[in-house]
């Protein structure tokens, strides 16, 4: 399928920012805390702006949103949403589960999305009204419908863990579900996307982790909102992911929250 320049843009940005990321692998960087007590390195700051600079020269009336060097353009009518290493602190203890996360958004609207992780091997994209692909090849969620067959994995709650009725809710979905998992980061939304598991939810999250996901799991045919069920914004900080709308309805009810 054709590609528009958009997406173009967006995958060259990801090569650019994987050419820095596989510079410092594994190269004991030094990290440093930033005010919320998240770590960074010169990794992150140098791989945002390659990408940053790809972006830029191609669309330079666009806004940009990075994890690292802030917004830029904030009433432009395109924003980039960058998170250059999703997961430092397993780029940091070495394991594989950090990505690349580039997003665009168009008014209050998600409508494409590239998720990179490099060392772990493994790409996803999509585009608004395209399809999700994943290592190239079309992806599609799977059609569970119900919780007892479903494979759920869980990823940051501890805010949900913290609500009283958030916990039983979850208790209650843990012993319906067919499997439980806790693949976490980008690796269960592309593993959702691809019909490989059915279920996600999360309660601590920032946009940037996730604006580019939820594009691919969308395309995908899944349904992607926070705990509410509401759609995702700047301010979404949590995750209900589904294979199916059945499955989404029937998550956010048994938490308490649909």
């Amino acid at each position: 399928m054709p590609q528009s320049a958009f997406l173009k843009t967006a995958l060259a940005a990801a090569r650019a920012g994987e050419a820095v990321i596989r510079k410092y692998w594994q190269q004991k960087v030094e990290v440093e805390l930033k005010e919320d007590q998240s770590p960074v390195t010169v990794a992150d700051v140098e791989t945002e702006q390659a990408i940053k600079a790809v972006i830029v020269d191609a669309f330079p009336e666009h806004g940009f949103y990075g994890e690292e060097t802030g917004k830029t353009r904030p009433d432009a009518e395109y924003t980039w949403l960058v998170d250059p290493i999703d997961g430092t602190k397993s780029f940091v203890r070495e394991y594989p589960f950090f990505s690349t996360q580039i997003a665009l958004m168009k008014g209050d609207e998600f409508i494409l999305g590239v998720s990179n992780a490099p060392v772990f091997g493994e790409m996803a994209w999509a585009e608004r009204g395209q399809g999700a692909f994943w290592q190239g090849q079309s992806a599609k969620v799977s059609q569970i419908m119900a919780l007892p067959e479903a494979t759920l994995s869980i990823g940051n709650i501890k805010t949900l863990a913290a609500d009283p009725s958030g916990w039983a809710g979850l208790s209650k979905i843990v012993q319906q579900v067919n499997r439980i998992r806790g693949y976490g980061d980008f690796y269960h939304y592309h593993l959702l996307a691809r019909g490989s598991i059915d279920l996600v939810i999360e309660s601590d999250v920032n946009i940037l982790d996730v604006a580019a996901l939820s594009v691919i799991v969308q395309e995908a045919g899944g349904i992607f909102t926070d705990l509410d069920g509401n759609p995702l914004n700047l301010n979404t900080t949590t995750v209900c992911a589904g294979a199916t709308s059945a499955l989404h309805q029937t998550t956010l009810k048994t938490l308490g929250r649909g």
